[in-house]
């Protein structure tokens, strides 16, 4: 079993298959529960009758053929994957029918009503917050509908999807009219699948599915390429030789013939067939990674039923890897095996390039999944471990021991130190300037079966850096204050609560006791900003005696959290219903709670009700820790404090609120508060006890059904769990670019950005963005000048005038108040301008420290 059998078996075993048979020398203990065993005997048909799925690596095309109508006839799942040099191919056989349970492992799809028509077929129109993502002929159930109540009351109905925002059910003429309200739901129900066998599948080229969309007839060439290179090997008994230009020859004279014997091809990309040849006795570490991860996962949904099979091939390359020179480089002596570990490699790459890539300093950060995949391919490929060549290792003496046990040849050393501000004096311009993978750069990520890979190079792509936030993710903030309509929304509101309350207003607190510029500042804000800014710190800074918040002792925390808890679940609620009672209408009639906009309903604290008392508990505890005062989880304590607590009643308020002195009254015992960095995975910090409660209780006042703690988490923390499959394809990808990178690749056509998602086979490989142009002189006016969160010049302020005569280090330190620190290389400013208000376009001011 070579190094593809090898992926998709460590990808199948972390997975946690009951068993898995590999026919090797002996088994790998990757899963102590799962069990693994060898068969070194031949395949033989007795022989898989005991295996529910199987799959076949480096093996010849008759024996595919043969074995494949075997398990086809006998109900056996069916896979054959391969890699040659720098293209891959997959195939897969699931039988006559396989039943898919879920289709793509998503929550159902919900959509809230806007109006149903009485009709043969009734149209069904969605509120148009966004758009629905129902597929065609998919089928859904109705909830809360008003007016038409038998659809609340019918199973499952099949739509036919219209247009983004509607679709059609069966035959409503006979139902009462619509008036408001519900929600449409998708239900998943199983599906069945239907495939052909090898032999058969061979001869359609509608069954390739693509990975790369700007590659339509090299997938179809390549589907001819693989049989003609098994026509090659049982010709020859070998492989093309790398540099053999007659070698290339024969193989293209197979493909021809193939391809004469039908189905036809249009178009027969000889080039392609030609790379194949020279590079099909390659190895790729990175290749294998990325084929052996989507293999893994067709074994997987074989297994479970879970995810759509590839129907039913698949091909993928990366021949622009390849050497801009590349046939100029084509001689024996260059391309021949030396009897290294690294032979695989350097009869596609060449001699050269491997020595090459054994002198690379790289820097890899994160001891995650990803991180630990590509330390892995690193070994396989050999980079680092030549003279003069390092891997740094961020965070993992543990990793960085493992790859020396892949690869005792590396070079590499293990950093424990946090990647941050604070270890600027370590990880300076100094230490990247010495490497050779921080400019240009690899980025890679997964969530669940989904993967993206990007790729970026100075001057050619767009600099790495935050995204815009798609218009599709976000929540407006309407939505989020007044008329939140699903748990995302009640999740979101909490988690804003959360850093306003016991993060934010700290850090501002923080900021104006040490900053003599901060009011100033704020002042520069919006005015509805600014005042919320000022009031939050003013009334941090006040004892309660004086009108503020600041406790004395933990029963002030408890106060604090029992009129917060009446503030939010009762008192703003009533207001929200003082101005929109429950049976507001609007300027046309129509009841204004409907829609996205539910009724809410005030809640009345109860201390016995568990999600009444978490709240308190959370929120006391939290704001006890901003000011440093110890709190307790004594529940009966805390209901006993709470005894003494009497809220006056509420009337509704007709006046805007007026800014206050924020210096007014602060007491001369002022402190520094202590803010709170969220942290979703620690049980004992209150967070997710806080964010749980706050939620579902907003979805209580709104009519949402609650989320459980785990559910909570993976929201609030945005968390989807990797899986291996997905992370060794991610990490294949991402060192298939670093090929590139290494041999300088300078057009952008060569470089690819990926984003897969393996749970339905779809992949996306495109040219990463080009970087913005300023070319242009655009004689733009400053009016303030920022470093951090330190104001350098504003054009509006007398004082500054005299900043402009200083040094740009010297006004840093000045308003700073401090020194630069010695490690310090570059100072970035941002600059505000008339023209440019919100910085958006122009891109921030760099100065180089001499």
């Amino acid at each position: 079993m070579r190094g593809l059998g090898v992926e998709v078996a460590h990808n199948v075993i972390l997975s946690g298959v009951r068993s898995v048979t590999v026919q090797d020398q002996g088994p790998v203990l990757l899963n102590p529960g799962v069990q693994v065993t060898a068969d070194t005997g031949p395949l033989t048909r007795d022989m898989l009758l005991r295996y529910q799925v199987v799959v076949l690596t480096d093996s010849p095309l008759e024996e595919q053929k043969r074995l494949g109508n075997h398990c086809h006839s006998h109900g056996i799942r069916f896979i054959v994957v391969d890699t040659k040099g720098l293209c891959g191919q997959l195939f897969c056989d699931f039988g006559e029918e396989f039943t898919v349970l879920d289709r793509n492992g998503e929550a159902p799809v919900t959509a809230l009503i806007q109006n149903i028509t009485k009709g043969d077929p009734g149209l069904v129109t969605c509120v148009e917050d966004k758009n629905h993502v129902f597929v065609q002929d998919c089928k859904v159930s109705f909830s809360e509908v008003c007016g038409m109540t038998e659809l609340n009351a019918m199973g499952p109905q099949e739509i036919k999807v219209t247009d983004w925002k509607s679709f059609t059910i069966g035959d409503t003429s006979g139902f009462s009219e619509y008036k408001w309200g519900g929600m449409v739901t998708e239900v998943k129900e199983p599906s069945t699948l239907k495939f052909k066998p090898l032999e058969e599948a061979l001869l359609d080229h509608g069954l390739v599915v693509m990975t790369d969309y700007g590659k339509d007839q090299r997938h179809q060439t390549l589907h001819l390429a693989f049989q003609g290179l098994h026509a090659f090997l049982q010709k020859e008994q070998r492989l093309p030789r790398p540099a053999s230009q007659s070698d290339a020859a024969v193989l293209l004279d197979l493909v021809r013939e193939l391809n004469a014997a039908g189905p036809r091809l249009q178009h027969l990309d000889e080039d392609v067939v030609r790379l194949l040849a020279r590079t099909a006795r390659g190895h790729l570490a990175p290749l294998n990674a990325f084929m052996g991860g989507v293999a893994a996962q067709e074994v997987l949904k074989a297994c479970s039923g879970k995810f759509t099979p590839l129907q039913q091939w698949l091909y993928f390359d990366a021949l622009e890897c390849l050497q801009q020179d590349f046939e100029e480089q084509l001689t024996e002596s260059n391309f021949s095996s030396n009897g290294s570990r690294y032979d695989g490699q350097i009869a596609v790459f060449g001699s050269a390039f491997q020595e090459r890539l054994g002198k690379l300093k790289y820097f890899l950060v994160g001891a995650g999944a990803i991180g630990c995949e590509l330390l892995k391919n690193f070994a396989l490929m050999g980079l680092g471990a030549g003279e003069g060549g390092h891997i740094t290792r961020h965070k993992s003496t543990v990793a960085a021991e493992a790859v020396l046990e892949i690869n005792p040849g590396m070079n590499i050393t293990a950093h424990q130190n946090r990647l941050d501000v604070g270890s600027e004096s370590v990880y300076d311009r100094r230490f990247f300037r010495v490497l050779d993978g921080v400019t240009p750069m690899l980025e890679g990520g997964t969530q669940g079966s989904k993967g993206h890979t990007l790729v970026v190079v100075p001057h050619l792509t767009e600099s790495y850096g935050p995204q815009g936030a798609s218009a599709d993710d976000a929540i407006p903030l309407c939505t989020l204050k007044n008329f939140p309509h699903r748990i995302e929304h009640t999740l979101q509101w909490a988690r804003d609560h959360f850093e306003g309350l016991f993060k934010q207003v700290p850090e501002n607190v923080n900021l104006f006791l040490r900053d003599a510029g901060f009011v100033e500042r704020t002042l520069g804000r919006s005015e509805a900003e600014a005042l919320e800014v000022l009031e939050g710190v003013s009334g941090s800074l006040r004892a309660r005696g004086a009108g503020g918040r600041r406790p004395a002792r933990w029963e002030d925390c408890v106060h604090w959290a029992r009129h917060q808890w009446e503030d939010m679940y009762n008192s703003q609620i009533q207001q929200l219903l003082h101005h929109f009672p429950a049976d507001q209408v609007t300027g046309s009639g129509l009841p204004f709670w409907s829609g996205t906009k539910r009724c809410p309903h005030p809640l009345t604290f109860d201390p016995h009700k568990d999600a009444h008392m978490q709240y308190i508990v959370s929120a006391a505890n939290l704001y006890g820790h901003i000011y440093g005062i110890a709190g307790t989880r004594d529940i009966a304590a805390i209901r006993e404090t709470l005894k003494d607590i009497v809220m006056p009643p509420f009337v509704p308020n007709m006046e805007a609120d007026e800014a206050e002195d924020v210096e007014a009254g602060i007491s001369d015992a002022a402190m520094q508060m202590l803010p709170v960095d969220f942290e979703k995975d620690d049980d004992s910090n209150f967070h997710m006890d806080y964010i749980v409660a706050a939620s579902n209780l907003r979805a209580e006042i709104y009519g949402i059904p609650p989320a459980d703690r785990l559910q909570s988490k993976r929201i609030a923390g945005r968390i989807i769990p990797a899986i291996a499959t997905t992370t060794a394809a991610v990490a294949g990808l991402m060192c298939l670019e670093l090929y590139k990178l290494v041999q300088g690749h300078g057009e952008i056509s060569s470089y690819r950005s990926a984003f897969m998602n393996l749970a339905v086979d779809h992949f996306v490989m495109a040219w990463p963005a080009a970087p913005p142009r300023f070319t242009e002189k655009h004689s733009l006016q400053v009016t303030s000048l920022f470093y951090g969160s330190a104001m350098v010049y504003n054009a509006s302020n007398v004082s500054h005038e005299d900043r402009l005569q200083l040094s740009v280090s010297d006004v840093v330190r000045r308003v700073t108040r401090s020194e630069i620190p010695q490690h310090t290389q570059i100072l970035e400013l941002f600059a505000s301008f008339e023209e440019d208000e919100d910085c958006e376009r122009v891109p921030p001011i760099r100065y180089l420290l001499q």
